[in-house]
């Protein structure tokens, strides 16, 4: 290990570092039973000092409690610290105290010569009004705000978690700022009640010294005149002295972190993020603060017998403040600082930036449509657009790209247009100081007054009101959205729609990657061999074009891997794996105890189209346009009623023409799947609702 450590000196560092601690409490065990020097003492005792000080330090420089949130575990340290030393020099003081002042080391004959006197009857009493500040003012107080905050807290715990979680739904935060949200929160737990039982630690501490300091005199007393045959006053005066500078020593680093740590218990964090020296500063910085307190000096320092001298210059300086912070408060804000011109642009040279946009998902808006974005409004259609993400996301199964809002002084005011890869797939318009009343068919007629208009993703009679009619809208049985509703929620139908477009190899691979963490060896066998990258997008995409998800992408992959066996080609592997998905796809259209309403073709048609699939092998023009249009008017009529009533079914035929019916009623039915016989599970009831008849009983 030695020669590991010498042959590469970075790692003696960290090695140290993790070692410290430990020999920090060894060291502390140390001075508790081992005999030390006298400069040895000196040294320990200044660096108690030292610590008390730098701790002092970083709690008031804090900007919140949780910026010093090991303060507990320094606290219980440093104290152990401190109790060591008084244990060490407890022994020095009862051995070596005869020899003299000096005897204890320079920093407690220090403290009890040059600090008190000398004398120490008034050691006694400088020490008691110490003990007195430490314990009933300072540690009293701060054990009380740490046993209410630490209440509080812990009282107040669930709500922030029902807040993080409310701002998560309904898309205002991001997913890992709950998550660091719900650590913070947990950690302020924590901190408090931790502080509740570090308090204790201060208390104990001062009620120790206090005891320390009657065992070393009395003791000192004992030795001095028994053992040393020394009179009782030479006794009281050399071992009553080293016992006060001994309690000195360790009391005033004692009254620093009682000071730090009701400093930290008290704080209130602010949201300027200012540390406590600089909150104090700026909530003081007033001069209706400084005028009265100069005027209230002056008047004192009128009266006669007051100490003119010193009230009047007081005074003045609390007059002179309130002046100088009134003077700063009229002044003009200063200048803008000035930034260094940019270089002339060559307009010989044109930048990629000018022609290219890396974000694929577009949404241009007039400029009457900007007050929906603008941050000091709360930008209400960002934290919807967000949360419309977050939703599709989980419904598609993969992140949906980021969509970028930008106005275009070439839109009219109001309209907005909506752009995937550069395509335009959505436009209309929204008042953003209005709100639509969607006519959803129960509201009655007539009772409004606004502008008339279409709901972009329904289609939906609608009229734009005012704000302050939204109440009597509701009441007469409209549903009333506001623009940032309406265009959030077009914006996610548009989305919908267009998911295979939303799917690129860059979100494949990041589903991959998702999958790898749980199933290795499913990822290997799939891609990049015998699969590319580029032709499981392909099929992928199909899926998705045929209203298929990829939540469920483990069981997705795992029938690819089985049918990639046999072929490469991206049409033929969505066949070949929809009998294995069949499942995920009914289960949209009904529920596990109820039958799958399905409408089918009648023989003769199907064996008619059969023949003609086998007679096009591309599968281009299998079918005749009369023929499909009829087919098309036929399901359409057919399916009125079940869409009337809001009942899902789906089209089931012959797998080999199942894709061409797929296309022929994408246009008429796009929510409609058409499935193969082979996709219905076998223990799945079905139900036939319609049954769409031979060329001759189709009409015309």
């Amino acid at each position: 290990m030695m020669q590991a450590i010498l042959s590469n000196p970075k790692s003696i560092l960290p090695a140290l570092r993790g070692s410290a601690l430990p020999g920090a409490i060894l060291l502390l065990v140390l001075l508790m039973v081992v005999p030390i020097p006298a400069f040895m003492l000196d040294i320990f005792f200044v660096m108690n000092i030292m610590i008390s000080i730098a701790v002092l330090m970083v709690a008031l420089n804090a900007q919140k409690p949780l910026d010093f949130s090991a303060f507990p575990t320094v606290l219980l340290f440093a104290t152990l610290f401190r109790l060591g030393l008084n244990v060490a020099s407890t022994r020095v003081v009862l051995v070596h105290g005869h020899e003299g002042e000096a005897a204890a080391g320079h920093v407690i004959e220090a403290f009890g010569t040059f600090l008190i006197g000398g004398d120490y009857v008034v050691g006694l009493f400088v020490f008691s009004i110490l003990i007195i500040i430490n314990m009933i003012v300072v540690t009293k107080g701060a054990g009380r705000v740490s046993e209410v905050s630490a209440r509080f807290t812990l009282d107040a715990l669930p709500g922030k978690q029902m807040a993080i979680d409310a701002d998560l739904n309904a898309g205002l935060i991001t997913p890992d700022e709950a998550r660091n949200k719900r650590i913070e929160t947990g950690a302020e737990a924590d901190f408090y009640g931790a502080m509740d039982g570090s308090s204790k630690f201060v208390k104990g501490d001062a009620v120790a010294g206090l005891l320390i300091l009657a065992i070393n005199i009395v003791g000192g007393l004992i030795l001095g005149v028994v053992s040393h045959q020394m009179a009782v006053g030479q006794a009281a005066q050399t071992y009553v002295l080293l016992a006060i500078g001994d309690a000195l020593v360790a009391q005033v680093p004692s009254l620093l972190l009682s000071i730090a740590a009701a400093a930290i218990v008290t704080r209130v964090t602010s949201t300027s993020q200012q540390d406590l020296a600089g909150q104090i500063g700026s909530q003081f910085a007033s001069h209706r603060t400084w005028a009265p307190v100069a005027g209230i000096l002056g008047l004192l320092a009128m009266l006669p017998g007051m100490p003119f001298l010193v009230l009047a210059p007081a005074a003045g300086i609390a007059g002179f403040a309130s002046w100088k912070l009134a003077k700063q408060k009229n002044a003009p804000p200063p200048p803008p600082p000035v930034e260094a011109l940019p270089e002339a642009a060559d307009l010989s040279k044109i930048g990629w930036e000018e022609v290219a946009d890396t974000c694929h998902i577009m949404l241009d808006i007039g400029y009457g449509l900007v007050p929906l974005v603008d941050e000091r409004k709360g930008a209400p259609l960002m934290s919807r657009i967000t949360g419309v993400r977050r939703q599709l996301s989980k419904e598609l199964g993969f992140v949906v790209p980021q969509v970028k809002v930008r106005d275009d002084i070439n839109l009219a005011p109001y309209t907005y247009r909506i752009s995937i890869g550069g395509v335009v797939v959505g436009e209309d318009m929204a008042s953003a100081t209005e709100m639509l009343a969607l006519d959803t068919g129960q509201a009655v007629g007539g009772l409004l007054q606004g502008k008339t208009a279409k709901d972009p993703t329904f289609g939906l009679d609608a009229i734009w009101i005012q704000p302050g009619d939204a109440d009597a809208a509701t009441g007469a049985g409209y549903l009333v959205v506001d623009a940032g509703t309406v265009i959030a929620t077009h914006l996610n139908h548009v989305l919908t729609v267009n998911a295979t477009e939303l799917l690129g190899p860059d979100e494949v691979q990041s589903l991959l990657d998702g999958l790898k963490d749980r199933a290795a060896n499913l990822v290997a066998a799939l891609c990049p061999n015998p699969l590319s990258l580029t032709t499981l997008t392909q099929v992928l995409r199909a899926l998705l074009a045929e209203n298929i998800t990829l939540k469920e992408f483990r069981r997705i992959a795992a029938a690819i891997v089985v049918v990639a066996q046999r072929t490469q080609d991206a049409d033929e592997i969505v066949e070949l794996i929809r009998p294995e998905l069949g499942a995920l796809i009914i289960q949209k259209l009904c529920g596990v105890r109820e039958p799958l309403r399905v409408m089918t073709l009648e023989g003769q048609l199907e064996a008619l189209l059969g023949q003609a699939m086998r007679n096009d092998p591309s599968r281009r023009h299998a079918i005749e346009p009369d023929l499909g249009r009829r087919i098309v008017d036929a399901l359409t009529h057919a399916a009125q009623p079940l869409m009337a009533e809001a009942k899902p079914f789906a089209l089931v035929v012959q797998p080999s023409i199942r894709v061409a019916i797929r296309k022929l009623v994408k246009t008429c039915l796009p929510d409609t799947p058409v499935m193969s016989f082979f996709e219905v599970p076998e223990d799945k009831a079905v139900e036939v609702v319609a049954v769409i008849g031979a060329p001759e009983a189709i009409p015309a």
